[in-house]
């Protein structure tokens, strides 16, 4: 009889929710939510999004492009090629403004157009500042529950005073957390977030 194998918990593919239900407004956020809101108040129909790595931009274009039609382009200040940016620049109105996401801003950009450079030069720009705790406390909920899973209060306190101060900090533990969970068949707990940042020499308090 040939012996059984157990194999290895595989990760399950996920996709993050985008409604405007899902976004966390906090302070540090709430002016540039404003901003996106009224397009028609820009003093012109383009915008350039500014903020940190996995700070909800892509979220905020998503609800951008859900109320009305719109040019979007993510991760604009990663375009080595900005000829497309450039024809997009030149054809938003009011009718389909343009929404540009980046961590950067336009003058530190990919691309190698004069003319687009000049053109971002002069478009208005919004900012995603930082996260506070509060917000941390809330992306780390929405990142659990965007992947089916349900942890304690516990949990997301203990990990807001343990954790980089950073988006991209609470989306990987989360990731690294589901991990652990799938691979040791069971819930996500302190114990279990303490050991793996103690394991990977991460533990601040």
């Amino acid at each position: 009889m040939t012996p059984l194998v157990e194999q290895p918990a595989l990760p399950l593919v996920y996709r993050p929710r985008l409604s405007e239900q899902d976004f966390v407004t906090s302070d540090t956020n709430r002016d540039a939510v404003a901003w996106l809101a009224r397009p028609d108040l820009w003093p012109m129909p383009r915008c350039v999004l500014i903020g940190p790595a996995a700070s909800g931009k892509s979220h905020l274009a998503a609800m951008f492009a859900a109320r009305q039609p719109a040019l979007v382009f993510d991760d604009a200040d990663l375009l080595t090629d900005g000829e497309p940016l450039f024809h997009a620049w030149n054809a938003a109105d009011r009718a389909r403004p343009l929404l540009m996401t980046a961590t950067r801003m336009p003058r530190f950009w990919a691309h190698r157009l004069p003319d687009l450079a000049s053109r971002l030069a002069a478009t208005p720009q919004v900012r995603l500042e930082d996260p506070d705790d509060v917000l941390i406390a809330a992306v780390l909920v929405k990142c659990f529950a965007d992947r089916g899973l349900r942890v304690g209060d516990d949990v997301v306190a203990w990990l807001v005073t343990r954790i980089e101060r950073s988006f991209a900090a609470a989306t990987d533990v989360v990731a690294r957390l589901d991990q652990a969970a799938l691979s040791e068949r069971r819930d996500i707990t302190v114990p279990m977030a303490r050991a793996l940042l103690e394991e990977q020499g991460e533990l601040g308090l």
